[in-house]
């Protein structure tokens, strides 16, 4: 589809320039004009007093061969030689979407002396293993990663990628699919094959969350996504799975890459690692104020739990924006979430519902917040941490 203006008869009212959800059309020489940002909405068509506006159907000639692309991959992320969470839950996940399609699932493994790590890919489900070792690929690089794992879609033509929507893989995953010419639907928290189609349906909020829409891709392939971790439980892990190994070998070359690690410092605060961790305790605005969030840290430190924040605390400056839990911060799904003084707006829930646990403290009892929490506690936040937390120094000395 697109979306054309006649010039003829565009009066130049203005009226699509302040409805255009995305700032694609301005105005020159008193003409509305649709810039690059249009993505045929179609909402200009609707207001335009003239009917100016109309959306026409272009005719795109697609050659590629779809019956040729089979198999569903996931880019197997990790991390000091462990494999992260949120490729394991892709495994999960991708074993469930190959068996409905009737075909394999493999993990794709780069990196140096990480063949060890095959057995974990299997035991979650995988039945191959693309393994790409060399020492170029020892650390994470958008070159080198990009050219691999594009040159092996190019070869064995995969029907689906799922790459985790990491910092790594929202920086791998678009590279990728410029460099192969197909779709990627970015940020997806489902995941389901479409009845009529047999495509993947892939879905992800829009318009800052008010919204959830479901994507297909039908005329290129692979179908490309990268997803929230934690939104998927990791699969319980059997060992007694095996499968094939097939070891590719590299052709990226150390002048490929165009940055050079010179050191690796780790940095990190009582926000690192949300998605990993198994027991998060959260502030909120109900915390008053910047300095009570030493009232959270505390409870996380006798837990050994990981601190996160609202967006409104986050907002407000009281934590910074990697600590931030919600639509538009990290999906977790720790088996233990602790929100202190947090309403439950509908963008924090959809990033920690998939919780095992849920405990809300709040004075407000009609709070959301207490609609998803298996337990709740209806009090003054900076009243209740206090005594949580010196029960739990008690209980742990025993």
């Amino acid at each position: 589809m697109a979306v054309i203006i006649d010039e003829e008869k565009c009066i130049g009212c203005g009226i699509c320039e302040t409805t255009c959800p995305f700032g694609a059309i301005s105005l020159k020489n008193s003409k509305a004009v649709i810039g690059l940002a249009c993505t045929q909405c179609g909402a200009c068509v609707d207001v335009c007093p003239v009917g100016a506006i109309s959306r026409v159907e272009v005719a795109q000639e697609v050659t590629m061969d779809k019956t040729q692309y089979k198999n569903v991959w996931v880019y197997i992320e990790t991390v000091e030689g462990k494999i992260k969470n949120v490729s394991l839950e892709l495994l999960g996940e991708g074993r469930k979407l190959a068996d409905k399609m009737g075909q394999h699932l493999a993990g794709v493994l780069l990196g140096k002396n990480v063949e060890s790590l095959s057995k974990d890919i299997f035991a979650a489900g995988a039945d191959e293993v693309y393994l790409v070792e060399a020492d170029e690929l020892a650390h994470y690089n958008t070159d080198g990663y990009t050219t691999v794992v594009a040159n092996l879609i190019q070869e064995y033509k995969p029907s689906v990628v799922l790459v985790g929507a990491t910092n790594d893989g929202r920086d791998l995953g678009p590279r990728i699919a410029s460099r192969i010419a197909t779709g990627l639907t970015a940020d997806c928290t489902g995941l389901a094959i479409d009845d009529e189609t047999g495509l993947v349906a892939w879905t992800r909020p829009a318009f800052g969350g008010n919204i959830m829409a479901t994507i297909l891709c039908p005329e290129h392939r692979p179908q490309m996504g990268t997803v929230r971790p934690s939104v998927f439980k990791k699969p319980l892990l059997d060992y007694d799975r095996c499968g094939k190994i097939i070891r590719v070998k590299s052709t990226v070359k150390p002048e490929d890459i165009r940055t050079k690690l010179t050191d690796v410092v780790k940095v990190c605060t009582t926000c690192c690692n949300l998605e990993e961790a198994e027991i998060i305790v959260s502030g909120g605005r109900g915390l008053g104020k910047p300095e009570n969030f030493k009232l959270v840290e505390d409870l996380a430190e006798v837990l050994g739990a990981t601190v996160g924040a609202s967006r409104a605390a986050v907002d407000a400056g009281w934590k910074p924006h990697m600590c931030q839990v919600g639509q538009t911060g990290k999906t977790v799904g720790p088996k233990i979430y602790i929100a202190c003084g947090i309403s439950g707006a509908v963008q924090h829930l959809v990033g920690m519902s998939s919780s095992d646990i849920i405990i809300a403290i709040n004075r407000d009892k009609d709070a959301p917040i207490f609609q998803v929490a298996n337990y709740g506690i209806v009090g003054d936040v900076l009243e209740v941490l206090p005594i949580m937390t010196e029960e739990f120094k008690k209980r742990k000395a025993c």
